[in-house]
């Protein structure tokens, strides 16, 4: 058993390059010698988002507070709320983040550690 203690993992700022906006990540578990999969819990101020991104073995998110949005290339933007859960299928582009009034918290489970990060999601783009 290995329980990582609330506070014992330090706090980062989402870095520019991924990002819009103000954004927070807490890191929850990463991959071991028997686990594959990391998650972070990210907290998006409103109007944050990420990247077009995609992830090689898919992505899972979880909404745990807030009112966020989410696309996947050539797709409407969907709304998300607690409760809903998103899974990216592998390699396929795609961003999140809060709604443009509201923050939004999720906890991103991932197989694989590597990303695709692509352009940013423009204002154009986000304001559909």
């Amino acid at each position: 058993m290995d329980i990582k203690r609330n506070g014992s993992q330090p706090s980062s700022k989402g870095p520019a390059e991924w990002f819009t906006g103000n954004v927070r990540i807490d890191p929850l578990f990463q991959p071991n010698d028997s686990r594959h999969a990391n998650a972070s819990s990210v907290t998006f101020e409103p109007g944050a988002r990420t990247a077009w991104h995609a992830h090689a073995d898919g992505q899972t998110l979880i909404v745990t507070s807030g009112c966020g949005l989410v696309q996947r290339w050539g797709g409407p933007i969907q709304t998300v709320q607690p409760g809903d859960v998103v899974w990216f299928s592998p390699n396929e582009k795609h961003w999140h983040g809060a709604a443009p009034t509201t923050a939004m918290t999720h906890i991103s489970i991932t197989e694989s550690p590597a990303s695709d990060w692509m352009e940013h999601v423009s204002d154009e783009q986000y304001q559909k």
